[in-house]
């Protein structure tokens, strides 16, 4: 027996099957419709597909949105907001007639770094995903932290000067804005792969931005080492990819460290092990921690 597993998502959903030898087999995936009604008819086929050759025990899903455990619904604002508020954990298990587990995306790459990643050896994680902002989350004694708002792990909105918060200074995203701004570009002629090559050519404009983007990031990562003392902070996202990212951080904090009177500890900072599977992989975690005995 096995799990279905759904990896729900802005453009696409991917999904795949969980075998008794804990790998996931199997995938597919196909283009997220515009509607909750549409969106249920194709999960409901997928399950029926997947019957006909294998033994099911459970639904574990990966969704966006902040995903209310208590009240067994989908609530806050993401790309899909038709999965918002309605009793959805009802509808699927019923639609499915198996058991049925949903977290948050983030949440379930933070979870599948604990489970068998970066983060294997750690109880207490902090997992902070870099891409068109900053999103992640906080992992205690290995499950997810919601906290009293289901913002746990929202740590983009973290103010970092007077005006801007930590998605609007510490991505990639936001550095080639900032490029794109100086020089006189349109935002979509310009990314940030473009500008860390730009920085290596000697643009200077470019070295200035993507010192900004170090600057701000590990700031952002040292200021939520201090509020949470996690073992590690696992990196995620897009910018996780980069070449010489934590050898950079590592140099930051030594700047950091030589302009501060007080510098408490030093965070073990690491990038993530899981990539395009990390939703799936962490999405049966959490089915396994609310539905198995073990």
């Amino acid at each position: 027996m096995g799990l279905l597993v759904f990896d729900i998502g802005g453009t696409s959903v991917k999904y795949g099957f969980w075998d008794e030898e804990e790998k996931i087999k199997d995938k597919g995936s196909f283009k997220s419709p515009g509607d909750w009604k549409e969106m249920k008819r194709l999960l409901i086929e997928v399950k029926k597909q997947y019957e006909e050759t294998h033994s099911l025990k459970g639904v574990a899903i990966s969704a966006p949105g902040a995903v209310n455990q208590v009240d067994r619904q989908i609530e806050g604002f993401s790309a899909l907001n038709y999965l918002n508020y309605f009793p959805i954990y009802s509808e699927l298990e019923e639609a499915f007639g198996l058991p049925v587990s949903i977290e948050n995306d983030a949440n379930c790459a933070g979870l599948a770094e604990v489970w068998r990643g970066a983060a294997k050896h750690n109880d207490n994680v902090l997992f902070v995903v870099i891409g068109s902002g900053v999103g992640g989350a906080v992992i205690v004694n290995r499950k997810v932290h919601h906290g009293h708002h289901l913002h746990g792990g929202e740590f983009g909105f973290m103010l970092m000067n007077d005006t801007e918060v930590f998605s609007q200074v510490g991505t990639a995203v936001a550095m080639a804005r900032r490029y794109a701004v100086r020089k006189g570009l349109a935002y979509d002629d310009i990314d940030g792969k473009a500008v860390f090559e730009l920085a290596e050519q000697g643009d200077s404009i470019a070295k200035e931005e993507v010192d900004s983007f170090f600057k701000y990031l590990t700031i952002g990562l040292y200021n939520l080492s201090l509020a949470f003392d996690p073992e590690k902070i696992i990196i995620g996202g897009g910018v996780s990819n980069l070449n010489g990212l934590l050898e950079r951080i590592e140099l930051e904090l030594d700047r950091l460290k030589e302009s501060m009177t007080f510098f408490p500890f030093r965070p073990i900072i690491d990038t993530c092990a899981f990539k395009s599977d990390a939703n799936l992989i962490g999405a049966v975690y959490n089915f396994k921690q609310k539905h198995d005995n073990n």
